[in-house]
């Protein structure tokens, strides 16, 4: 799918095949580390990012290749305040999958948190190498680019 999704040719079908990527993924996990990303996504939702990394580490524990509980980790770490432990879990997602376009594009938002917008660019970058018809895509782009390169861009 990953092939398809690359030579997508709109916004419409990108979306589409983004989305079943992203459910084949998320299928790969064991029903107990299901249950696990379930409860720290709740964990997320209600405000208790701390909670939620204890819930994605037992994820882990469970099963250290899942890139969704590196992923949703990453974003609870973001949410308590850690951008340096965020990028350390989405760099081992990508270890793990190099061409994992959420986790470029994760990276890529964790970037701009920081105000790097070279390192939000490259990563963006990336993301649409892998998926160049992600909707609105190219508007991100355009935008990075301004902020990362001045007004050239």
């Amino acid at each position: 799918m990953l092939g398809a999704l690359r030579a997508a040719p709109n916004e419409a079908a990108a979306d589409t095949l983004e989305g079943k990527i992203r459910e084949a993924w998320t299928n790969l996990a064991s029903p107990a580390v299901k249950l696990l990303l379930s409860r720290a996504t709740r964990e997320l939702e209600e405000g208790a990012a701390g909670e939620a990394v204890d819930s994605f580490d037992a994820a882990l524990d469970l099963e250290p290749d899942y890139l969704e509980a590196w992923r949703g980790r990453a974003q609870a770490r973001m949410r308590m305040g850690d951008p340096a432990g965020a990028v350390r879990d989405i760099q081992e997602v990508l270890r793990r999958e190099p061409r994992h376009f959420a986790a470029l594009e994760d990276l890529s938002r964790i970037a701009e948190s920081r105000g790097d917008w070279r390192g939000a660019l490259a990563a963006w970058q990336k993301a649409l190498e892998l998926s160049p018809r992600t909707p609105n895509g190219r508007e991100r782009l355009r935008d990075l680019e301004r902020r990362a390169l001045g007004e050239r861009a």
